[in-house]
């Protein structure tokens, strides 16, 4: 059932509105004057919890903020609050309203995966797990934790981690078996039986099963040196030695299933969700997460809100941990039973072990927390002198920064970086493929970005932003005015201003020249912090652009020109690039030399020949 109610008026009738309602389960969505979804909510009873924002007393300044804006709502009913709760979760994340909370993590958390082959390779892997073959270990919280135990696994037990097409064509041994990190399985340095003895031992690593790896290296040890092999027996009890630090090094230990702990601190209208990952009685990780908080909410609403966020998007252990209690426990329970196919507990009153470990979450958080707002400190002493130095009314809300990346004219990239008062909005990031210019023309794709941008966004007002850099000097700026003027985005929005950034003479940190929109040097101090802000914005749309254009090339060059050649399949073009070393090698070729290749006759070799020489 779907029930709505809008008003023309500056203030929203709620008396007459809440008449309508029922007191049924379901998802409620509020509206402001510009019909944009605001707040999104969640009730067991939703004439209880939509009355409850309309007392006429108790009410936060928060609370009251976003009621103000409140020109419409509209109520969608549920069976069951489980149902409730998702279709919530799912509309924020759709939505994205002003006044929710939400935990953008977009990444899929990465696991290390030991291939299906005859010597499996040792890789870092994310996705599904069941879209490929394997054994995967994990996950993960983040790339860091993950490097860490590959280099432990590479420094122990020498695995292989290259990639399939170069293990193929080995004829020597690589660096990795130079510095004993891989026992150069693809020139058969080591037996298949002895290297999946390596990937046994491997496993019992990964499983958290360290005390039976330690018995059994110290057993290969004694043996070993028995047969006076005490080379072989020195490698065994160095091995023995590190296993022995990675596990003083386990912040937790015991534990004999899947468990996350979870801590939430509040300060300052920030929080810090630190998230520590334990799986099989071994410590993955933690990964903090901050929010500033939109409306008055305690440590129990975050935590709610993360834990059905987060999820959604990630596998469920078999028991979460956490600083707070929660109202709605069982209700986040079942719902997370549901999502993950096997019972979930959520436990918040613990002892022991799990207490101790809780504390040690919670440390972490309030050290995270403040870090992070030191950090926040900084950025808004940066935003204060940026207002000063070019005279603004006030604060910007919201910053974009254009950038052009490419190789002579080769995969063109154009960046689009967003920066508001927090710092960089990565969530409003985007990369546009430059097409149909002449190929190097700066100019031709800075105009081509910023049209493509702005029409768009002129249809939107409120999320044109307050200023724009462009990135490069008066033939950038100029291009990128005459843009805005054609698509009469300063009749939209008077107050905006678009800055340019262009390299001193040096190229060197400090001796840009930014210019106004009339073209003039504005005189900012070298150590302003304003300079350091715009610098940070800049180096940040460069970075983004370049790292676009470098993927952009380098899978244009993985795109072999062979590809479009008809009759030459991959193991011709493989056969190919073998022989003549590249595609370069193909290109110069002739047709007697391409028809010693196995496959290729007189006729095919000369459909190859012509396209390179047309």
């Amino acid at each position: 059932m779907c029930n709505s109610s809008t008003d023309s008026q500056k203030q929203f009738d709620h008396k007459s509105y809440l008449k309508t309602v029922n007191s049924l389960p379901g998802v409620y969505r509020m509206f402001d004057k510009s019909n944009h979804v605001i707040y999104v909510g969640k009730a067991r009873d939703l004439k209880k919890r939509l009355s409850s924002y309309f007392r006429s007393s108790g009410l936060s300044p928060k609370t009251q903020s976003l009621v103000s804006h409140i020109r419409a709502i509209e109520i969608i009913n549920t069976r069951t609050e489980s149902e409730a709760l998702i279709l919530e979760n799912d509309l924020i994340k759709n939505l994205n309203p002003r006044y929710n909370i939400l935990f953008r993590d977009d990444k899929s958390y990465p696991y290390i995966q030991l291939t299906q082959h005859d010597f499996p390779r040792l890789k870092v892997y994310r996705g599904v797990t069941k879209a490929s073959k394997g054994q995967f270990f994990g996950p993960f919280p983040s790339a860091g934790a993950i490097r860490y135990s590959i280099n432990h696994l590479q420094r122990i037990f020498k695995l292989r981690n290259c990639e399939d097409a170069m293990f193929k064509n080995r004829s020597r041994p690589c660096l990795q078996y130079q510095i004993k990190r891989c026992t150069a399985p693809c020139v058969e340095f080591v037996s298949k039986q002895q290297y999946q003895l390596q990937i046994k031992q491997a496993e019992l690593f990964l499983k958290g099963q360290n005390e039976t790896l330690i018995s059994d290296q110290v057993k290969l040890m004694e043996d070993s040196s028995q047969k006076l092999e005490f080379e072989k027996a020195a490698e065994y009890r160095d091995n023995i030695e590190q296993l022995r630090r990675v596990n003083e090094k386990q912040f937790v230990t015991g534990f004999n299933t899947n468990i996350d702990i979870i801590a939430c601190v509040i300060k300052q209208d920030y929080s810090c969700i630190q998230v520590f990952m334990i799986r099989s009685g071994t410590s993955m990780g933690n990964k903090p997460f901050f929010i500033r908080i939109k409306l008055d909410s305690t440590a129990a609403d975050i935590l709610e809100t993360f834990l059905i966020q987060h999820y959604s998007r990630h596998p469920v252990p078999n028991e979460i941990i956490i600083n707070a209690t929660l109202q709605n426990v069982q209700l986040l329970e079942h719902t997370l039973s549901d999502i993950a196919l096997s019972k979930i507990t959520i436990k918040s009153n613990v002892r022991e072990k799990r207490k101790h470990a809780l504390e040690m979450a919670v440390n972490n958080a309030q050290e995270s927390l403040q870090r992070h707002l030191l950090s926040a400190s900084n950025l808004n002493k940066r935003y204060l002198s940026l207002n000063e130095e070019l005279n603004l009314l006030e604060a910007p809300q919201k910053m974009e920064c254009f950038d052009i990346s490419h190789t002579m004219g080769e995969a063109t990239k154009a960046s689009c970086v967003v920066f508001g008062q927090e710092g960089a909005i990565k969530s409003e990031y985007r990369l546009y493929n430059i097409r149909d210019i002449q190929e190097g023309d700066d100019y031709a794709a800075m105009r081509q970005v910023l049209t493509r941008r702005y029409d768009k966004l002129k249809q939107q007002p409120e999320l044109l932003p307050d200023i724009i850099f462009i990135d490069g000097g008066k033939g950038q700026l100029h291009s990128a005015l005459d843009v805005l003027e054609a698509l009469d985005i300063f009749d939209i929005k008077p107050t905006l201003r678009v800055i340019g950034i262009a390299k001193g003479a040096s190229r060197r940190a400090g001796y840009e020249s930014i210019l106004d929109e009339n073209y003039n040097d504005l005189d900012i101090a070298m150590d302003s912090p304003a300079l350091l802000l715009i610098q940070q914005i800049r180096d940040e749309a460069h970075r983004f652009a370049i790292t676009g254009h470098r993927k952009a090339r380098a899978k244009a060059r993985k795109t072999s020109r062979l590809e479009d050649i008809p009759g030459i399949g991959a193991k011709r073009r493989q056969l190919l690039l073998q022989k003549f070393g590249g595609l370069q090698g193909v290109k110069l070729a002739g047709i007697q030399e391409l028809i010693q290749i196995k496959g290729i006759n007189r006729e095919t070799a000369q459909v190859i020949y012509d396209s390179f020489h047309g």
